[in-house]
């Protein structure tokens, strides 16, 4: 699913919905988009839009977020936990659920934060990102508070 082409990536999410809302057979990836999508019921009237989303653009400075980037969040962090990649990821994602939050979408979301403030900070420093970094930042969204290894 990695691609420099905004469009394609999109539609990757409105077929895979448009699939699952048809009751047609998912691939794998598109099971999981899927499932992401469910979690997101305000996603559901943008993606059933189908070829008028391709191209809009949600602007931060506006107070907009991009819906397709958040659900390509969730998919990442997935990825991540499932590969446990960094090292050390899915233990402290686990942890958070067992002993921080009890919500799987809510430690999704803090993982999620934490993903995207060590790419921005990669980007902006023009350097790879840190592993440690990701690491350190989950390790500190407990409630707040650090948890233990």
């Amino acid at each position: 699913m990695f691609s420099q082409d905004r469009t394609a990536l999109r539609r990757v999410y409105i077929d895979a919905w448009r699939k699952a809302q048809a009751g047609e057979p998912l691939q794998p990836l598109e099971q999981q988009l899927t499932e992401i999508i469910q979690r997101h019921p305000e996603y559901h009237g943008l993606l059933d839009a189908g070829v008028d989303a391709l191209d809009r653009d949600w602007l931060p400075e506006q107070g907009e977020s991009n819906p397709f980037l958040h659900m390509s969040l969730h998919s990442a962090v997935l990825e991540q936990v499932t590969a446990d990649r960094p090292p050390g990821i899915r233990a402290l994602y686990q942890r958070m659920i067992q002993h921080c939050l009890g919500d799987v979408h809510e430690a999704e979301h803090r993982l999620m934060d934490c993903l995207a403030e060590i790419m921005w900070q990669a980007q902006r420093d023009g350097r790879e990102p840190d592993p440690a970094a990701l690491l350190r930042c989950i390790n500190s969204r407990c409630g707040g508070n650090r948890f233990g290894s």
